[in-house]
């Protein structure tokens, strides 16, 4: 695994009074085209990584509110 370049930003999409919090590195995706994420609360946890035209392509669905019911 690539290592992770930090700074981890707050997602503008994470609420803002403590709670679910999603962090990204933005650093890292350009350099590497692999998107990391991780929980805020936990920052000494586990990152998931993503290619990073799933990751554009999950963020398009999401402001899209293309889900299925």
């Amino acid at each position: 695994m690539t290592p992770l370049i930090h700074p981890w930003v707050k997602s503008s999409y994470s609420s803002q009074d403590g709670g679910d919090c999603v962090e990204w590195s933005p650093a890292h995706a350009s350099a590497h085209g692999t998107v990391p994420v991780r929980d805020s609360k936990d920052p000494n946890g586990p990152a998931l990584i993503f290619k990073s035209a799933a990751w554009s392509a999950f963020v398009a669905d999401i402001q899209a509110a293309d889900f299925p019911a």
